[in-house]
């Protein structure tokens, strides 16, 4: 057996440190050779394969900078089985006609409020369900050994969290957070959930269809009836903590996020068109810092043409591919320093 000198290695301690990295990387690595994360592809565009010159300059690109800011939309959770509204022939807007409710709805109408609780109550238990894919675990990793500083995500499916990464910014909320919009006090879902069960014991529903923030198609006949409790702090109007259409997210956050774009070294974008404003504004930021961008996505995105490289795929596929590059150069290294 091979044996590793304090002479060949300079110190202990950059043993340790380098062979903690290494020892990381290479369970990961196992899981992704292995499969053990499997990407559900249901909701997941069509797209050509991502050829090896892109692979490189990505990979070129997230080992050229020492820390990462990471913005993550919807295209990185419809691997786990959460469609997202916009992509062609499976998106949430190719498959139905339905639009998601807005924020001066919700807050104006009784019924609509019924209608939206109703539909999110059958949905919650798959939704809620749902765990982190491959890609999550990639940046929990990247985080974990120091690669990332700040995930920025427009999803509200926890999944990050859920991945065990720490340093995320919840852009858009969280489906997980209930708050009163009189007194702003906050409540889990799952809370909520156990006490619609009370309110609604007869209302059963089963569905195998999922939207984007987890409600699901009810008829109006199964949605009469439903009974939505009051704020059980002062008797105000429960909403789920997150930005709907119409509505803004909170300067105090966007004042967050933009100090973590201009405190980092560059921004990658994983998995969004960058529709809404909130998070094309977020690229806007990083050129107004003169940030390095690089995005991943499949199909077009706002940001195109004013970035430093775009690479067409599926994040699932492309990110493994870089970490197995990387693996091997751990190990390379490592032989190398021995070999001293």
């Amino acid at each position: 057996m091979t044996k590793f000198s304090r002479h060949s290695l300079g110190s202990s301690k950059f043993f340790v440190m380098i062979m903690r990295y290494t020892c990381h990387n290479a369970k990961l690595f196992t899981n992704v050779s292995s499969q053990f994360y499997f990407s559900n592809l249901t909701f997941v565009p069509k797209c050509y394969p991502v050829s090896t010159e892109d692979v490189m300059r990505l990979k070129e690109f997230v080992d050229r900078y020492h820390h990462l800011c990471v913005l993550t939309g919807a295209g990185i959770s419809t691997e786990s089985g959460i469609p997202d509204y916009r992509s062609a022939e499976v998106g949430l807007y190719a498959r139905s006609n339905h639009k998601p409710v807005l924020y001066k709805e919700f807050c104006d109408s009784e019924a609509i409020r019924r209608r939206y609780w109703a539909r999110n109550y059958i949905g919650w238990p798959r939704f809620s369900s749902l765990k982190p894919n491959i890609t999550h675990k990639i940046l929990k990793h990247l985080e974990y050994v120091g690669k990332v500083g700040c995930i920025i995500t427009q999803n509200v499916d926890n999944l990050h969290l859920k991945a065990g990464s720490k340093k995320v910014i919840e852009l858009h909320g969280t489906a997980f957070r209930v708050m009163c919009l009189n007194c702003d006090h906050k409540i889990s879902r799952h809370e909520l959930q156990r006490i619609f069960q009370k309110l609604n014991p007869s209302m059963i529903a089963t569905t195998q269809m999922i939207r984007p923030d987890g409600d699901v198609e009810l008829t109006q006949a199964q949605v009469e009836g439903f009974n939505v409790p009051a704020c059980n702090n002062c008797g105000g109007i429960l909403k789920p903590d997150i930005v709907f259409f119409g509505d803004n997210v909170l300067h105090e956050k966007v004042q967050n996020v933009k100090n973590n774009v201009e405190n980092l070294d560059a921004l990658l974008v994983l998995g969004t068109t960058l529709s809404t404003f909130s998070a094309y504004r977020i690229v806007l930021q990083a050129i107004d810092a003169k940030k390095p961008i690089a995005i991943v996505n499949i199909g077009e995105t706002r940001a195109d043409k004013c970035i430093n490289l775009k690479v067409e795929g599926r994040c699932g596929d492309i990110l493994p591919k870089i970490w197995q590059l990387n693996i091997s150069k751990d190990y390379k290294m490592i032989t190398k320093m021995n070999n001293f």
